[in-house]
């Protein structure tokens, strides 16, 4: 938090010494410097102003430099000119100890706020048809929907995770054939299997099942009982995966639930918007006139034999969300749908709002390998590797930390081997290790009884200490990072600079010692590192394990 701090107290100080200059709204940048620097942060805002007011970066530089030490005398200790005109500065230590007790006292409410009234958000991710289990590029989508809301959440916004349930529509007959055909063969009907339908197991899994508890052909709903079956895989997968969702949506309740008037949201949304004269009837279809806002084409809406297309679906299922209540929507899809983000755009716009309360997240698929080489991603019968194959080699957590290793819409390369293995060339496994070293040394100070509760954390006055403070309270900057970008990747990068830090302070700093006040203090800043691996843990939806 103290970046946040610093920063806002910096455009106080500096927006009102640009003011005066003639500069209004003068936007900077707050850093940290390169570590061949000796400073704890970094500011620009001297070369960017000379600029725009024609003078010496340096002579800026010295001005600002005297409002600094003067308005922010309890934060910064020492405020140099560097280069051209960089303003290098030096925190007081009070301030990162300071910073080290909130943590300590806040502990799993470090970072958090207790509520944020700005925006109702409903996260919508994974969403796969109920036609098969899920597959890795599945998981790759519950990582970031999980993760995301998790941060949401910890920041105070009323955050819902919302699975929509594509139950309707063609994919949905083909499913229930499919199930059918199976039952019949297993029946002993000598019936060919069609070449398009569903091949997988767990649809004979599910024929299976109708006949052991005996039912008649007759009798069975067999698009219900597939669905079933189906969700009930996905539902168990992602419990393991620790995803666990706030409701599951139906298209079926738009698409079929009738009102008293006997209309479904569907028809009532096609009818809203033709009324706007934002859909328009042509050639005995309904159109939606989304070049207005920026789509490339006008789409249908419903077709000349009066079916309706998944656009009006997800017309009416966005309109729903808005009438729930919700201010800010998130989607979640794979990149496979970027040409579908224009007309969702105009969607929202015509239903009556900006498009600044859509935001759509397009993430990439993944690629196994395995030592190197490329894992073949499907049978010959066309089944993906599924998530639960993967979270059943790798473990939950490995699985979870690989999917958030890069921002969604970066191609990610899954190494199955990497991991799963204990060492630290082991992402996940190197920051684990760090909770797990920590509690090793909470049990061996058992033993000891010279240990002080309140200790002197001026005591910490090393290089090591120093900088796993700051890293510490850089918590904070992370989950507004994650919050201004909507992607929860940044805490991997996050935790692996936090874990390689302390593993430095580890080597160089004994945290037992023959010196009791000493071991005190440091005692505190392990005790502050455990509460922050396992808060940044926890926001991946990783366990922070005490022993390995």
């Amino acid at each position: 938090m103290i970046k946040q701090q610093i920063t806002e107290k910096l455009e106080e100080i500096i927006g009102k010494y640009a003011k005066e200059k003639g500069i209004e709204n003068f936007v900077f940048s707050v850093e940290e410097p390169p570590k061949n620097i000796d400073a704890d942060f970094a500011v620009n805002a001297a070369m960017l102003l000379a600029k725009r007011i024609k003078s010496n970066p340096r002579i800026v530089a010295a001005e600002i430099i005297d409002l600094i030490l003067r308005d922010l005398s309890g934060f910064v200790d020492k405020a140099e000119i560097a280069g051209a005109g960089f303003i290098n500065l030096h925190l007081k230590n009070e301030v990162l100890f300071n910073e080290l007790e909130k943590i300590l006292s806040a502990k799993d409410k470090y970072g958090s706020k207790e509520s944020n009234n700005k925006e109702k958000i409903m996260v919508e991710f994974v969403s796969a048809n109920p036609t098969g289990p899920l597959h890795i590029g599945h998981g790759r989508g519950a990582a970031i929907g999980d993760s995301l809301s998790r941060v949401l959440k910890h920041l105070g916004y009323d955050t819902t995770k919302e699975y929509y349930l594509n139950d309707v529509g063609n994919q949905m007959l083909v499913l229930a054939e499919s199930v059918r055909v199976r039952y019949l063969q297993l029946k002993g009907d000598d019936i060919p299997f069609p070449a398009d339908h569903y091949q997988g197991d767990y649809i004979k899994d599910t024929a299976k099942r109708l006949i052991a508890e005996g039912k008649n052909i007759d009798e069975i709903d067999f698009k219900k009982e597939a669905v079933k079956d189906i969700l009930a895989t996905i539902e168990s997968d992602l419990k393991d995966f620790a995803v666990e969702f706030d409701n599951w949506f139906s298209e079926g309740k738009i698409a079929f639930d009738k009102d008293a008037d006997g209309k479904t949201e569907v028809d009532k949304s096609c009818e809203y918007l033709l009324s706007k004269g934002d859909a328009y009837a042509q050639d005995g279809a309904l159109w939606l006139a989304s070049t207005k806002f920026g789509d490339d084409k006008d789409r249908v809406l419903k077709r000349s034999d009066g079916r309706y297309t998944y656009l009006a679906s997800d017309v009416a299922y966005h309109k729903n969300k808005f009438e729930r209540g919700f201010t800010k929507l998130v989607n979640l899809w794979g990149a496979d749908h970027h040409g579908y983000v224009a007309r969702i755009n105009a969607c929202v716009q015509m239903l009556g709002f900006s498009k600044e309360t859509l935001k759509v997240i397009l993430y990439q698929l993944v690629s196994l390998v395995r030592n190197g080489q490329p894992v073949a991603m499907s049978t010959r019968t066309g089944e993906f590797i599924t998530l639960k194959e993967v979270i059943d080699e790798v473990g939950k957590d490995a699985c979870r930390f690989f999917f958030l290793l890069r921002a969604p819409d970066s191609q990610l390369e899954f190494d199955l081997e990497l991991a799963k293995k204990q060492s630290s060339e082991n992402p996940v496994f190197y920051v684990q290790y760090v909770n797990a070293r920590c509690n090793s040394i909470f049990r061996e100070s058992k033993s000891r009884t010279d240990i002080t509760e309140n200790a002197d954390l001026s005591l910490l006055n090393t290089n090591e200490e120093r900088v796993l403070i700051k890293k510490l309270a850089a918590f904070c900057d992370t989950l507004s990072v994650c919050e201004k970008t909507m992607s929860p990747h940044h805490f991997t990068a996050y935790l692996i600079e936090l874990a390689d830090i302390y593993h430095k302070f580890y080597e160089k700093c004994r945290v037992l010692s023959d010196d009791s006040a000493l071991t005190s203090a440091r005692l505190k800043l392990i005790e502050a590192v455990c509460v922050i691996i396992k808060n940044g843990l926890d926001m991946l939806g990783v366990c922070a394990p005490e022993k390995m």
